[in-house]
């Protein structure tokens, strides 16, 4: 969870973009990152799939002014708002970006491509319709960030109480790293972006990787039945603020768009 999820990219960029705080071969290069293609298919009046500079512009004199992202699990359908039949895409993708403006939705598909070794990744955007109507279960920036504090620290007593090595500071070293490697030549969201959404987005994203972290560490000293399920009752819904916190900090735009 500390690296960018893909949708996460594409709004972030793509309201930087909109904005016209950023060209378009830049944002499509930052939306793009280390795969090595996107294109963007169904966009309305484009006979088939397009480029993400020339997508973004017909989204754009389509009327969309923004993007928000989705982050749905199942039995969360985190920031989206139908209909059904996309919002169950959205969940198998585990992602998606929606449109402001426009009753359009993004979900992409991922492709692996080449040899052993020399693997690379395509993606393809689909753009489908959506339903205009407020999105599931997103909080403020506020909200998001008192409740990241307040999760994490009730989940780290719990995993500190059962012995968890994802609570302890050899995790906050890798987090850490983690986090030097992610960030070496990126940008922080991008520029239009409050400050407080930077730090929720980050802060977020560190207990994502925590909670991962901790999920892959064995069972530590949580060596009964009873004590695993306790350390899963802590992290489930630790992961779930986190996921909601980046939500709210991709969505930061928009929401300072429409409030202003």
């Amino acid at each position: 969870m500390l690296s960018e999820p893909r949708s996460g990219r594409l709004a972030a960029w793509g309201n930087a973009l909109l904005a016209g705080l950023v060209a378009p071969d830049d944002a499509a290069l930052a939306i793009v990152g280390e795969d090595a293609v996107h294109r963007v298919e169904g966009i309305p009046g484009e006979a088939g799939p397009v480029g993400l500079t020339l997508a973004l512009g017909r989204l754009r004199a389509l009327g969309v002014g923004g993007l928000r992202i989705a982050l749905p699990a199942p039995g969360h359908p985190l920031g989206l708002s139908g209909p059904p039949e996309f919002n169950a895409r959205a969940v198998d993708a585990e992602e998606a970006v929606i449109c402001t403006g426009a009753a359009l939705g993004l979900i992409p598909e991922v492709y692996e491509a080449g040899p052993e070794g020399d693997v690379h990744v395509e993606v393809v955007w689909h753009c489908l319709p959506v339903r205009q109507a407020p999105p599931a279960d997103v909080p403020s920036l506020g909200e998001a960030e008192r409740e990241l504090a307040e999760a994490l620290r009730e989940a780290t007593q719990v995993l500190t109480r059962l012995d968890v090595a994802g609570s302890g500071p050899l995790a906050e070293a890798a987090v850490d790293a983690y986090r030097a490697r992610a960030e070496r030549g990126r940008e922080a969201l991008a520029p239009g972006y409050p400050p407080r959404a930077v730090r929720v987005l980050e802060l977020a994203q560190r207990v994502g990787l925590l909670v991962e972290l901790a999920y892959e560490s064995g069972h530590g000293g949580a060596v009964s039945a009873s004590e695993m399920g306790a350390r899963a009752v802590a992290l489930r819904p630790v992961e779930r603020t986190a996921r909601r916190a980046q939500v709210a900090a991709y969505n930061a735009y928009v929401e300072e768009q429409l409030r202003g």
